[in-house]
């Protein structure tokens, strides 16, 4: 059995990750929530697969910054015209490529920095060990 993976993380943009996660990246919002024990949240990724992203929001909380450059979700995609439709999609939706502080994932990916600062690879290859 293969276990399913939630990352979760704190945000005080809530509503601006949504649209990185979903308008950018593609991702469908799985669940949401508003006022559950004084947080709000969504749960976001793809029906079948077996990990997803959870966003919280805390009221009356102010989350402190924490990302670094090398703080990092990697999306394998190796098909080219996938990739590049994943590309595409994130410039669409007004966000732009930034340079990556690991040179190794400019080679074959593009980084996008969320509106928390972490950043998201778009690696236009198969993942591998």
């Amino acid at each position: 059995m293969i276990p399913t993976l939630r990352v979760a993380r704190p945000t005080n943009n809530l509503a601006a990750l949504r649209h990185f996660y979903m308008e950018g990246l593609g991702l469908q919002e799985l669940y949401a929530f508003i006022g559950h024990e004084e947080f709000d949240g969504i749960m976001l990724g793809y029906p079948q697969a077996p990990y997803h992203l959870e966003f919280t929001q805390q009221a009356h909380h102010q989350v402190p910054p924490a990302p670094t450059p090398e703080n990092l979700l990697v999306f394998y995609l190796p098909e080219p015209e996938a990739w590049q439709a994943a590309v595409s999609r994130m410039e669409a939706a007004g966000y732009q490529a930034v340079p990556a502080h690991n040179t190794y994932w400019d080679r074959l990916g593009r980084t996008f920095e969320d509106p928390d600062g972490y950043r998201v690879v778009l690696q236009q290859a198969a993942w591998s060990l």
